[in-house]
C-alpha cells in the first residue's frame, strides 16, 4: 500500500507537529482546521521548527524549503481529504467528537485511504465502527513535541487489517519516528504509566511531600527523565491529562482516580502552558 499523500485533521499542537512531520518526510500533506487563525498558527510553528532544525545543522536550507513546499492548508475538509491515501485525524481527545469526524471521513475521503486516529487512549475500535471497512482504520500515537519524540504506538484495533497496520508504520519511519505496534486497550502503553506517574506527583504535591520544581528535579535527577511529571503535565495540559485519567478510571478502576489537586487545578483555569499557568506560571 502505497502513501503519497497526507491528511492531517486538525491543527492544534499536536495536529501542526504531525503536519510538521509529515513534510520533513517528504509528503505531500495538507493540514485542514476549521479556523484559518489555528493553520496561520500552525504555519508559523511549522516555519519555526524548520528554521531551528537548519540553524542546528539537522537539516540543509534547501531540504527545509522542500519539506515547507509540501505544505497546504484548509478550512475546506472535502478538499483536504479527497486525494488523500492517509487521513491522520487530530481534533480534541473527546470519542463524541472523534466518531463524528469518522463519519465525515466515510463520506469524503477515498474507500481505499488508511485512517488513523491521534489518541492517547480512546477506543479506536469504537471509532473505526462507523467506517463501511474499518479494517483500514488504526491508531498512531504520537508524542509532545512531536518534531523531538521519537515514538508512534501504532494501535491495532479489533479489525485493523495487517496491510494497515504496515502502511502506518512505513509512514511513521519516513518521518523519523519508531513505531511500537500495540493491542487496543485503555490508554494503551505509555498513557497508561505517564499518568500515573503524573498523577502520583499530584498527591505528593497536595501532601506537602515537597515543591513542585523539587519533584520534577527527583524525578529527572533520579529517575533520568528528560522532563518532570509536573512539566510534562503542564506541556500536555492538565485539563488533557485530566481527562485521560477520568476515562481510565472509568475502565479499569480506582488505581487511575484523579488527585483532587488535579481536579481543582482544571477548574480554577490553571490548564497549563496553553493557559499561561498551571503548576507553573508562564509569561
Amino acid at each position: 500500500m502505497m502513501i503519497a499523500r497526507i491528511a492531517v485533521i486538525g491543527a492544534g499542537t499536536m495536529g501542526h507537529g504531525i503536519a510538521h512531520a509529515a513534510v520533513a518526510g517528504g509528503y505531500e500533506t495538507w493540514l485542514y482546521d476549521v479556523s484559518e487563525e489555528a493553520l496561520e498558527r500552525a504555519e508559523a510553528s511549522i516555519d519555526r521548527i524548520l528554521k531551528r532544525s537548519v540553524e542546528k545543522a539537522e537539516l540543509t536550507g534547501q531540504d527545509a524549503e522542500a519539506a515547507r513546499a509540501q505544505l497546504r492548508t484548509t478550512v475546506d475538509l472535502k478538499r483536504a481529504v479527497i486525494g488523500a491515501d492517509l487521513v491522520i485525524e487530530a481534533v480534541p481527545e473527546k470519542i463524541e467528537s472523534k466518531i463524528a469526524l469518522m463519519s465525515e471521513l466515510e463520506r469524503l475521503a477515498a474507500p481505499s485511504a488508511v485512517v488513523a486516529s491521534y489518541s492517547s487512549s480512546l477506543s479506536i475500535t469504537e471509532m473505526a465502527a462507523v467506517l463501511s471497512d474499518p479494517r483500514r482504520a488504526g491508531g498512531m500515537h504520537f508524542f509532545n513535541p512531536v518534531h523531538r519524540m521519537k515514538l508512534v504506538e501504532v494501535v491495532r484495533a479489533l479489525e485493523t487489517s495487517p496491510e494497515t497496520l504496515e502502511a502506518i508504520c512505513q509512514v511513521a519511519r519516513r518521518m523519523g519516528k519508531e513505531p511500537v505496534v500495540v493491542r487496543e486497550s485503555p490508554g494503551f502503553v505509555t498513557s497508561r504509566i505517564n499518568v500515573l506517574i503524573g498523577n502520583e506527583a499530584f498527591y505528593l504535591l497536595q501532601e506537602g511531600v515537597a515543591a513542585a520544581r523539587d519533584i520534577d528535579k527527583a524525578v529527572k535527577l533520579g529517575l533520568n527523565h528528560p522532563m518532570g511529571p509536573f512539566e510534562m503535565t503542564d506541556l500536555v495540559g492538565l485539563d488533557t491529562r485530566l481527562s485521560v485519567l477520568e476515562f481510565l478510571h472509568r475502565t479499569l478502576g480506582e488505581k487511575y482516580r484523579p488527585c483532587p489537586l488535579l481536579v481543582q487545578y482544571v477548574k480554577a483555569g490553571r490548564l497549563g502552558k496553553k493557559a499561561g499557568r498551571g503548576v507553573y506560571e508562564y509569561t
